[in-house]
């Protein structure tokens, strides 16, 4: 009961760790309310072009932190510890982590899922496919072979790093995504920690066949990756073990989701047609198909959506991916100073300031920007694209490219939903959204425009978090939580529709189209010209106004971001 003498009932929690932050979120059971949380930033480490680390530790220790603060915050708020009777954990999918069984040490920093050093070995294994097709392995995993998934970044680190092909080797060696890291390390470790995944987190690593739901020793042959290192596959609903230290030692650890299945759980999407759109570090609508694998005819994913139970059916979805949406702001922030960096921690303060300055110009005067920062993933998976700022002239200023920027998330989403539509052939009427960046007002109403359809948001965000707190209370042997139709929470929402014409949303839409095919092939491509130092020039056969990231091109930028 709250100090007010409200009683919140049953509370579960939910462990949210995503590229750049990890949080620990507190609901109501009974209202799906947010009750508090805490965040706490998390650092990548990029030691060289394209290549994007995380510690393990550090994801770790950032846990830890969240919930004991989190904790601290409901008795701040007269809420009993003791009502909260589960924990779920939804994280970054794909990003790959390799630890030592014996000692619980991590034997290589993690690589992030949008980390491009596998593009070699992508590269050779397409070579060693029959006709060198990279969908090869879709009718057994849904994915192409891409940098994205995580069977090729453990290839690649048995290639690399002796430390990791040793413990291989020796059999101490034990793989996961962050959310088994995790799991294993809540549940004990060294010391009985359980090795275990869920199905929509197996279903990114390229080694699960999606048809039987367990590895498959073909894919694993394939990849030449042993089996023995790979974690348990369970249902994304049930008890995996318990909390052994911290305020909540003694909790059942219940419920796991990749973050955007989860998202897609928490915004209720039960339904075959159902789908939602996440706005985060990358971007990523996911369409329920139901309870059979939909193949991809137009550069989408086949994936598994869901699983809450052991005894559940499983149920699929096609997916877009775009690896750069809010990181291509924040890089705007950090890298070229647009945007004024806060040494605070304030909820969607960069939303609020990318929606300030972007807001001072109707329009973009011209300007695409296709961040192309870790290549083109759908519909394209392109690995050699790289971001490009197109159409620039003396009048540009740092609002036209951080509107540009606004609207490269949008264009990118049109070309997912396009797709899509042709892939389910039901065109959506509306989008539902989510993520941290649908708390800008000017991103959502952009969005609406360019799709000419309406975009839905809810009012409570942390649709994420939610979603694994609901499979978490919902559990056999938690059962705080119902996911009957008929005692879910209806959800609050707002509403953005389209107001751009339909001649408009053409035009503009064909130029983006033409903006994206400036940005491909150029990872390896080289062009000089008699007496040139390309480093001191931008690539002189490029049309009027366009400009690939040289130290020139940058320098060019920002001082057109200084206007």
């Amino acid at each position: 009961m709250a100090a007010d003498g409200r009683s919140w009932g049953p509370l579960v929690g939910a462990v949210d760790q995503g590229t750049s932050s990890t949080r620990f979120l507190i609901f109501a059971s009974n209202s799906a309310e947010l009750l508090t949380y805490h965040q706490t930033e998390i650092h990548s480490v990029l030691p060289k072009e394209g290549w994007v680390e995380q510690d393990p530790m550090e994801i770790l220790a950032s846990v830890y932190e969240c919930i004991e603060k989190a904790v601290a915050n409901t008795r701040d708020l007269g809420i009993d510890v003791n009502d909260i009777k589960a924990i779920g954990i939804t994280n970054q999918r794909e990003t790959t982590v390799v630890w030592d069984k014996y000692t619980g040490e991590p034997l290589h920093n993690a690589i992030v899922w949008l980390d491009l050093r596998t593009a070699e070995t992508v590269n050779r294994l397409i070579d060693s496919t029959p006709r060198k097709n990279k969908e090869h392995l879709k009718p057994l995993c849904g994915l192409p072979l891409a940098t994205y998934f995580s069977a090729v970044k453990l290839r690649w680190l048995l290639d690399n790093s002796e430390k990791v092909a040793l413990a291989v080797r020796e059999g101490r060696a034990m793989f996961g995504t962050v959310d088994s890291w995790l799991l294993w390390n809540l549940t004990g470790g060294v010391k009985g920690g359980v090795h275990v995944t869920d199905v929509t987190n197996a279903s990114r690593t390229m080694l699960l066949n999606i048809h039987t739901q367990q590895w498959d020793a073909n894919l694993c042959k394939f990849f030449s990756l042993p089996m023995t290192i790979l974690p348990e596959i369970r249902s994304s609903s049930e008890i995996y073990g318990y909390m052994v230290q911290g305020a909540l030692k003694g909790l059942p650890i219940s419920g796991c989701l990749g973050d955007q299945s989860a998202a897609l759980v928490g915004q209720c999407c039960f339904t075959r047609g159902s789908a939602k759109n996440t706005y985060g570090t990358g971007c990523f609508l996911l369409y329920n198909t139901g309870t059979e694998p939909i193949p991809s005819e137009h550069g989408l994913l086949t994936t598994i959506a869901y699983k809450l139970g052991k005894d559940k059916p499983t149920f699929y979805a096609l997916e877009g991916s775009v690896a750069i949406a809010g990181e291509c702001v924040k890089w705007l922030r950090d890298n070229l100073g647009i945007i004024q960096k806060s040494s605070d921690i304030v909820p969607y303060k960069l939303e609020a300031d990318t929606e300030a300055l972007a807001a001072t110009v109707t329009d973009t005067a011209g300007t695409h920007f296709v961040p192309a920062f870790s290549g083109l993933f759908a519909p394209y998976w392109e690995s050699d694209a790289r971001g490009i700022i197109c159409g620039l002239t003396q009048f540009s200023t740092k609002a036209h490219i951080a509107r540009a920027a606004l609207e490269a998330v949008c264009f990118q989403t049109c070309e997912i939903l396009e797709a899509m539509n042709k892939d389910s052939r039901i065109p959506l009427e509306s989008l539902q959204v989510d993520g941290g960046m649908t708390q800008n007002n000017l991103l959502m109403q952009l969005q609406a425009d360019l799709l000419g359809i309406q975009v839905v948001r809810p009012a409570m965000p942390e649709t994420t978090a939610l979603g694994v707190a609901m499979a978490a209370g919902a559990a056999e042997g938690v059962g705080v939580w119902s996911l009957d139709p008929a005692d879910l929470t209806s959800i609050t929402t707002d509403t953005f529709t389209p107001a751009l014409s339909q001649d408009e949303r053409d035009s503009r839409y064909g130029k983006w189209k033409y903006a994206v095919q400036k940005a491909m092939k150029w990872e390896g491509h080289t062009h000089k010209e008699p007496d040139s130092k390309p480093t001191d020039t931008v690539v002189k056969s490029l049309p009027a106004g366009i400009f690939i990231f040289t130290s020139a091109a940058l320098l060019l930028v920002t001082t057109l971001c200084q206007r």
